[in-house]
């Protein structure tokens, strides 16, 4: 199960930023994964207290959203959302695309609580 190996990956750049920003914990990790990342997301969501466990974000919250596929065509040249198995141009139909979003997966975000944050 290579999610996993991802989330112990994940935990070391939370932890990196959660040092550079001088926070004690991590309460919400959100990240952004498109469906042809190669990334399980109920894979990933049962890994992650593993990985997560003592460090920093043990008892954080890992949301997970989706990201749509898009794709531009090389015949029309308009951008549009496509099925992950079938990408194909939206407006035209023509099979000569190019990905432009879909296949990554992106750390959106953290909430961190710092020791002044407790006043």
């Amino acid at each position: 199960m290579h999610e996993l190996s991802i989330c112990y990956a994940l935990m070391q750049q939370v932890e990196s930023i959660a040092a550079r920003e001088q926070a004690q914990r991590v309460t919400l990790i959100r990240l952004q994964i498109g469906p042809l990342a190669g990334v399980e997301p109920e894979l990933l969501a049962q890994a992650f207290p593993m990985a997560a466990a003592g460090t920093c974000a043990a008892e954080a919250k890992l949301q997970l959203d989706t990201l749509p596929v898009r794709v531009q065509c090389e015949a029309c040249g308009a951008e549009t959302d496509a099925k992950p198995n079938r990408l194909l141009c939206g407006q035209c139909g023509d099979y000569r695309t190019r990905l432009l979003s879909g296949d990554e997966m992106l750390l959106a975000s953290l909430e961190l609580e710092r020791p002044d944050d407790e006043d």
